[in-house]
């Protein structure tokens, strides 16, 4: 048999409904970065009221995590319009600063990108708005190019629509354009029904490496399945190769069953010291599970069909 890029740890799930500090629904799509010597997830959870919201879970292990007593409080956008529910966020460190972007839904709009900011985790400070409605999946890279920070976007319409990837470039992370797609070959990259990303891309010497889920449709459904791209690294609109397989894919219940059936979803990648990657992924938007590859196996994957 084929060895597999990613090995799921066998203990999953390692965040589940039960494991809150409150009854909720679900626990899923978690932001995660390592600070200070801990793991800090940054997870969509779902209320007995059904509004998901962001909450922190802590770690040393990387295994073992412990949730915080009540969610983060931050800045609302503006005093006469409060977030109704957030979800999906993706964490970027820049210097000593962690961006925070995160869908964010309020009464009378569609869904857009916040942008916030926290050195310690427990303090945050709003930057911005940082998109027009109907965008999604907003991911930050982790330097500037040329001179500009750089975003992956999914702009969408209709949620059954096809949908895919896009950069946007911002001087202030307000302000944003030069908003493009990503090009495979000269043309428009386009992998399923839908794509949009998922980890905060990794700098290496092949190119960026971007983990990003694909949506496919099935008899039963949609199912959320994770691929990974390298992109060039003076020019990421530029995709130099693309992993032909999935690379990770809903196959146990816990995955298979659940608020959202069929569905692994990322937002983050942690590359670890010895040239492991973590990703802490949602299972069918219900439960947190964890997997690990070795960099070097994902990006030969990527170019063994170049």
């Amino acid at each position: 048999m084929k060895k597999l890029v990613f090995e799921k740890y066998q203990n999953n799930p390692i965040m589940s409904p039960d494991k809150m500090p409150i009854n909720v629904l679900y626990t899923f799509n978690p932001g995660a970065v390592k600070h200070n010597g801990e793991y800090i997830l940054m997870m969509d959870v779902t209320p007995l009221d059904g509004a998901h919201k962001i909450w922190i879970a802590r770690s040393k292990d990387g295994v073992n995590f412990t949730p915080d007593p009540n969610p983060p409080a931050w800045p609302e956008p503006d005093p006469y319009h409060k977030e109704t529910c957030v979800y999906d966020p993706r964490i970027t460190k820049i210097g000593d600063e962690y961006f925070i972007l995160y869908a964010s839904e309020m009464p009378l709009t569609d869904v857009r990108l916040g942008i916030l900011k926290t050195k310690d985790f427990v303090n945050f400070e709003r930057i911005s708005m940082g998109s027009e409605p109907g965008n999604r999946n907003g991911i930050l890279f982790p330097e500037k190019i040329d001179d500009l920070y750089v975003r992956f976007d999914r702009p969408f319409g209709d949620e059954k629509n096809p949908c895919f990837m896009w950069l946007s470039f911002s001087p202030d992370l307000v302000f944003w354009g030069k908003t493009r797609p990503l090009t495979y070959k000269g043309l428009p990259f386009r992998d399923g029904h839908k794509m949009g990303g998922g980890a905060v891309p990794i700098k290496t010497d092949k190119g960026w490496l971007e983990i990003y889920h694909v949506v496919n449709g099935t008899v039963s459904g949609f199912i959320y399945t994770l691929k990974a791209m390298l992109l060039d690294l003076d020019d990421p609109s530029k995709v130099i190769g693309y992993t032909r397989n999935h690379i990770l894919w809903p196959e146990h219940d816990y995955e298979m069953r659940g608020r959202v059936a069929n569905v692994v979803f990322t937002c983050n990648a942690i590359l670890e010291d010895d040239g492991m990657v973590k990703v802490y992924y949602g299972a069918a938007d219900t439960n947190i599970g964890l997997a690990t590859a070795k960099l070097d196996d994902i990006i030969a994957e990527c170019l063994k069909d170049e």
